[in-house]
């Protein structure tokens, strides 16, 4: 029940902000565009985007975060096998479980430190330049996904050790 709403939710999360910064940048355009266009010059040059650029680009952060968590459950995640694959099939699961264990200690580690970072902004009440939000919100995604990678880690590690078996891409499929 939890795997299948942290699926959803993850899935969603990366649409949305995919789908909210590709909506921003368009309109951005669009607007720059019509102030170029007499007749829209009287309506549109009231219309600033000059925040759009910033959202954009925090919407893309929060975006990256999430996807990596979703590449490491989809198995999409860059990978190096070259050793793994050089080895021997009990070699092979030990270095899996070792790597999958040490991305997982490594998010956990940058989940850990993000709070802290999160922690430390929100007592400076920074703000971001032109949106004027805390800048603690806009860190928040490294926690966060963080800590969603780090579980994906353990879940794809716990698996492996179940089955055998790695998630593999839907692409991988149909070659």
């Amino acid at each position: 029940m939890l795997n299948r709403f942290l699926d959803r939710l993850e899935e969603w999360l990366i649409a949305a902000l995919m789908a909210a910064a590709t909506l921003i940048i368009s309109l951005s355009i669009l607007h720059r565009e019509s102030l170029r266009v007499d007749a829209l010059w009287e309506y549109s040059r009231h219309i600033h985007f000059s925040w759009a650029q910033e959202l954009c680009i925090y919407l893309f952060i929060w975006m990256a975060k999430f996807g990596a968590a979703y590449g490491v459950r989809t198995g999409i995640h860059i990978g190096v096998d070259v050793l793994v694959a050089s080895v021997g099939a009990a070699a092979r699961r030990r270095l899996i479980s070792l790597a999958l264990s040490l991305g997982a200690l490594f998010t956990a580690v940058i989940a850990a430190v993000g709070t802290r970072w999160v922690l430390f902004i929100h007592g400076t009440g920074q703000v971001s330049p032109d949106l004027e939000w805390p800048m603690w919100i806009v860190y928040l995604c490294i926690p966060l996904g963080s800590a969603l990678m780090c579980y994906r880690f353990l879940q794809v590690l716990a698996g492996y050790r179940r089955s055998g078996t790695l998630p593999r891409p839907l692409h991988a499929e149909a070659k």
